[in-house]
């Protein structure tokens, strides 16, 4: 596909994601008590949008996930948090 071929296809789907990302961190930003591992990892993740490198997608997934490799003995929750907390 050409680049207007895209545009034509995704833009207004992209935007919307987009300004519901900016809703996300305004509700944030506007909430009282401390950030926590998720909200620094998001942060992290939005700086690989901006850089400006190619596999954005595949930054942004790393910067979300956990990079160890040894499994752990148990679970320590019911379910995925969606990003790894830093020193666990």
């Amino acid at each position: 596909m050409t680049r207007q071929e895209i545009l034509d296809l995704y833009f207004m789907d992209a935007r919307s994601k987009l300004i519901d990302l900016a809703a996300f961190m305004d509700r944030m930003e506007r909430s009282s008590g401390p950030e926590d591992f998720r909200m620094k990892a998001f942060r992290r993740a939005l700086t690989e949008l901006g850089e400006g490198q190619k596999h954005r997608a595949e930054a942004v997934l790393v910067a979300l996930s956990d990079p160890t490799t040894e499994p752990i003995p148990a679970a320590t929750t019911k379910a995925a948090c969606g990003a790894w907390p830093e020193g666990r």
